[in-house]
């Protein structure tokens, strides 16, 4: 099993996303023997999981029944465990875009967190490209050593525990992109060039507060980058339903059609305005915005090296 490459069937060892609905659904490591306890009942990755395909719904004891899915970076962000606050999907897909990344670009990150980002840019760069992130924190950089292995990846990432203001990433003169999400970006502005190709190399660094963002702007000035940009994704979305009203009472609609022969016990009627006066309301589609909606998470600052 790998993120990067899709496999048939459930083997041993495999990460798999147990799918109960839309709303809920959770990773599982598939291993011979185990069980897996859900609402509807236990799953016996033996007899249940190990030799079916992915995709494959699955009855659990009590009746009920899951789907068992293959995992992908998007998955996985929606279902890891968060050792730190993590990037999603929103954010992660203008970043893999504003950086310029597709398959063989070497990326620098910092700090690698839970590893959502991680998983995205690992996929993107595949398969001749490679991912270096730098963790500050040594129990988060072992456990994300661990990770990868298991996912398949690890022969696509390097993972370094040290402080990346102080000591850098370890490359130099070698990335297409640098990411950074740390709380001083600004000090990781001199090391984040360093490690860029001679030019045209692209950076990006998260922040979530706006003062943060001017003093790495001013870093970046500085260090001679240019094409500075900051932007904040929001995601807004929409309730499509349907949706009954009344009809207003125009007066002659109805006189103008008993007229001119109108009769709305006729098929080819149904579809007319008539046949909605006759009934007093039309239903439509309508698309309405959630009460309320996820807000501000990150500044987003991105700038090229000259």
């Amino acid at each position: 099993m790998s993120f990067i490459e899709y496999g048939d069937t459930i083997k041993d060892g495999d990460t798999a996303i147990v799918f109960l609905g839309h709303e809920s659904m959770f990773p599982v490591k598939v291993q011979h023997g185990t069980v897996t306890q859900t609402k509807y009942g236990v799953i016996r990755h033996s007899t249940d999981l190990i030799g079916k395909k992915y995709g494959s719904k699955v009855t659990c004891s009590k009746g009920g029944w899951v789907f068992i899915l293959h995992p992908t970076p998007e998955l996985w962000t929606m279902n890891l465990p968060h050792r730190t606050q993590i990037l999603y999907s929103t954010d992660i897909s203008i970043i893999t875009m504003m950086l310029e990344l597709k398959p063989g670009s070497i990326v620098c990150e910092s700090g690698t967190g839970s590893g959502s980002l991680s998983h995205a840019l690992i996929r993107t760069v595949a398969p001749t490209g490679h991912l270096y992130t730098v963790e500050f924190h040594q129990q988060r950089a072992e456990k994300a050593r661990e990770e990868f292995r298991e996912h398949g990846v690890d022969h696509l990432v390097t993972v370094t525990n040290q402080d990346v203001c102080k000591n850098g990433f370890g490359v130099s003169n070698t990335a297409d992109a640098v990411f950074l999400d740390i709380p001083s970006p600004w000090e990781a502005i001199g090391h984040a060039k360093s490690a860029l190709k001679a030019e045209g190399g692209r950076i990006c660094s998260f922040s979530p507060c706006i003062e943060q963002v001017q003093r790495t702007c001013l870093a970046m000035e500085e260090y001679g980058f240019t094409e500075i940009n900051t932007l904040e994704i929001l995601l807004r979305v929409y309730n499509v339903r349907t949706i009954s009203l009344q009809i207003p009472d125009l007066g002659k609609a109805a006189e103008d059609n008993s007229g001119t022969g109108f009769d709305s016990s006729n098929p080819s009627n149904q579809g007319s305005p008539g046949a909605n006066l006759q009934q007093g309301t039309v239903q439509f589609k309508s698309g309405v915005p959630l009460r309320e909606m996820v807000g501000h998470t990150g500044y987003l600052t991105f700038a090229t090296k000259s």
